[in-house]
């Protein structure tokens, strides 16, 4: 006998927050070293990132996915360029490993929540492997803004989920607004996205990821930047809105609670 399908309710769909992790942040203030340029913290980056994250997700992602990309094709010729890339959020550990995959050997740096850099033990490894926490101070908002702009100009990928919380096996997209788009706006910078599907397997009740990359999406140099980031973000959400309707299995279903 087949297991019953899990149900999960939800009433926001832009600020909802599904995944079971409970973590208190840590302030992410003045003192926050966001751009190491020691050659010990060199070292710790490729240690972590390339020796340790990388196979992790390779067989992670093959083995409880069976994980498959499709149009790698779609970034030939920016090996060199950096560029943002988004995606839609809904696994926990996967979100964090799927962007490794789609864009290596390239290295990806992703904006994340302080969550991500609080946790008693990988909060102290994620920064090595690429994790750029959100800011609480002035200062400190300055001094991400300044490391995402040097990633981008060493020509790395900067990683954002717009949709900002985790809803775990979510087949569809979830509106999220311009403002993570404001980033490649300011910095006339390209813009790719990912579209992780689930689709059913023969033999296993849990999907397979496959995850399909469009772009690239440019800012156009004819609008402001609030334009141009609206006009990004609506090419980008359009895109992925046409790219999860290749989805065909729901492994978790989601309803809306009714309002009161």
């Amino acid at each position: 006998m087949s297991k019953e399908r899990k149900v999960i309710y939800y009433s926001d769909e832009l600020n909802d927050e599904l995944s079971s992790a409970q973590i208190t942040p840590k302030l992410i203030g003045d003192d926050y070293v966001y751009v190491h340029k020691s050659l010990f913290k060199r070292f710790t980056h490729f240690f972590w990132y390339r020796i340790v994250a990388t196979p992790i997700a390779f067989f992670y992602l093959k083995i409880k996915f069976r994980h498959k990309i499709v149009n790698k094709k779609a970034l030939k010729g920016f090996e060199k360029t950096g560029y943002f890339l988004f995606g839609n959020h809904t696994q926990d550990i996967g979100d964090a490993l799927i962007p490794t995959m789609l864009i290596f050997p390239k290295n990806t740096y992703a904006i994340v929540h302080a969550n991500n850099v609080s946790m008693p033990f990988l909060g102290r490894v994620t920064p090595s492997m690429g994790a750029l926490p959100l800011p609480d101070t002035r200062t400190a908002t300055r001094n991400f803004m300044e490391a995402v702009k040097t990633r981008i100009e060493q020509g790395k990928c900067v990683n954002i989920y717009p949709e900002a919380h985790i809803w775990p096996y979510y087949t569809k997209i979830r509106p999220f607004t311009d403002l993570s788009f404001h980033y490649p706006a300011r910095m006339m910078t390209p813009v790719f996205c990912f579209t992780n599907t689930y689709k059913k397997t023969r033999h296993l009740r849990r999907p397979k990821i496959v995850s399909y990359i469009d772009g690239p999406f440019f800012p156009d140099g004819s609008l402001g930047v609030r334009e141009r980031a609206k006009k990004l973000r609506d090419e980008v959400y359009d895109t992925m809105c046409r790219r999860a309707e290749l989805s065909d299995y729901e492994y978790i279903e989601y309803r809306k609670r009714e309002s009161q």
